[in-house]
């Protein structure tokens, strides 16, 4: 009997050149991370880790990174809604215009930003003029033990905490918009239609017919919109500045390898660790997010 012609290589060599190729680019660098790390010696990575600039930087990347994530959700799905549903004129210049993050060097969108969202820029200039401001959380309580009711508010967004969050949510976009659209141009009309007829509003429509489709899609944009708030640095950094209310993980990283006053490259590596942690949780949360949305999607309609 004849083998069987395959397109690709058969599964051992397969599987030899993806785990080479998997070790080379991420296991053996995650693992020189690790080992560097644990020089320093457990009592060491937690005086890092918990120093109050670290602390900091990291409360600050991580509220920032989920803020962003949230807005890219809500504004994602609307955008991924209307290329999904409608056709229009110029609708897939529009489409192009949403990977532009993708291949936009980040620096190049952290100076755009910059320029646009300072208190000289056309953003920035009108903002001010109206008397802008929002609130931040300033998280001072937990330096004496307490809970962070303290609030910062802010008249600017260029080196303030907005503007990182809109940074962040300019190159986390894509990422919502790519995974929630295939699964909006796959949604069959007839349910919704039906039900329209039955007399159900678009709210109700949306909520228990559209909504529990989009659940698992919208989970995983989150996840991956988080996930790049959280390592971003390029089109932070310009719009951020050089200050410490503004100071992200990544930042606090640089500046412990470039200053030798300010750390070493194993404290710079503590702090890589607890971001890796960080997201690692957050994705794994994500995940079993996932699977329970599926769970109770299959049941209904199983029932």
């Amino acid at each position: 009997m004849s083998r069987r012609a395959r397109v690709l290589p058969g599964f051992s060599l397969s599987l030899g050149v993806t785990v080479l190729y998997l070790s080379l680019v991420v296991l053996l660098p995650l693992s020189a991370l690790f080992l560097k790390t644990a020089e320093l010696g457990w009592e060491r990575f937690l005086g890092v880790i918990t120093s109050g600039w670290v602390a900091a930087a990291v409360r600050f990347t991580l509220g920032a990174s989920l803020a962003a994530a949230l807005l890219n959700v809500a504004v994602g799905l609307l955008i991924a809604w209307v290329l999904g549903r409608y056709t229009f004129p110029f609708a897939r210049a529009i489409d192009a215009v949403i990977d532009l993050p993708f291949a936009l060097p980040t620096a190049v969108a952290g100076i755009a930003l910059s320029t646009l969202y300072s208190e000289g820029g056309l953003l920035g200039g009108a903002l001010a003029s109206v008397g802008f401001r929002y609130p931040w959380p300033a998280w001072r309580g937990f330096a004496h033990g307490g809970f962070p009711i303290e609030w910062a508010v802010y008249d600017r967004i260029a080196l303030a905490p907005l503007g990182v969050v809109i940074a962040m949510a300019f190159v986390g976009l894509p990422f919502v918009v790519r995974t929630v659209q295939p699964v909006i141009e796959d949604l069959g009309r007839d349910v919704e239609e039906a039900a329209a007829t039955l007399g159900a509003t678009r709210l109700q429509i949306f909520r228990a017919i559209v909504l529990p489709e989009l659940a698992p899609a919208l989970l995983t944009g989150f996840a991956l919109a988080l996930a790049r708030g959280l390592g971003e640095y390029g089109s932070v950094i310009f719009i951020s500045g050089n200050r410490p209310d503004t100071e992200i993980a990544s930042q606090v990283v640089i500046k412990m390898i470039e200053v030798n006053e300010t750390g070493t490259y194993a404290d710079a590596t503590a702090v890589a660790v607890l971001l890796l942690g960080a997201s690692f949780a957050l994705l794994l949360a994500i995940n079993l997010l996932q699977r329970a949305a599926a769970r109770a999607h299959a049941g209904r309609a199983a029932g």
